[in-house]
């Protein structure tokens, strides 16, 4: 995907200790998990997980991972329950915020989702203050309660 300069770019051996080296703001430590982590979770997770490296222009400034076709387990319970894709991390170097980066990420997500067919984004966020909310919110989720784990819960449909 590219917007401008702006794209999303695969994690290779050659990028992946520039992906490990990204960090966000230390105040937002406690609502992202560090790349090295979602990068672990995608090579156990392959079939599902979809990390990509944030650039604009030859600069990484942020990484971004989807997830598709997951039934949640809050869901488990529910006959019929959909499959789901969406966003699993999304994290914007410190000092890159305010810029676009985050937007144009979720974006290039949900195009890919429906890309795959899916009609629904699904995202999940630490609530706090100084956290993601505000962000998802305005760009068109709906909160729809929270996991089992504390965290909220939004959807975006993709149809419209």
């Amino acid at each position: 995907m590219t917007t401008g300069s702006l794209r999303l770019e695969a994690v290779t051996p050659d990028t992946v200790l520039e992906a490990c080296r990204l960090d966000v703001a230390p105040e937002q430590r406690k609502f992202v998990s560090p790349v090295a982590q979602s990068l672990a979770e995608a090579y156990v997770h392959p079939d599902t997980a979809w990390p990509r490296l944030i650039r604009h222009g030859d600069r990484v400034v942020g990484f971004v991972m989807a997830f598709f076709d997951v039934r949640f387990d809050f869901d488990a319970g529910v006959p019929d329950a959909p499959l789901r894709s969406g966003l699993w991390r999304l994290a914007v170097a410190a000092g890159e915020q305010g810029r676009g980066y985050g937007r144009f990420a979720v974006e290039a997500v949900n195009d890919e989702i429906r890309r795959r067919g899916g009609t629904v984004s699904t995202v999940t966020w630490h609530l706090g203050e100084g956290g993601p909310e505000e962000f998802y919110l305005r760009l068109g989720y709906r909160k729809r309660g929270l996991t089992e784990d504390g965290e909220a819960l939004g959807d975006l449909d993709l149809t419209g």
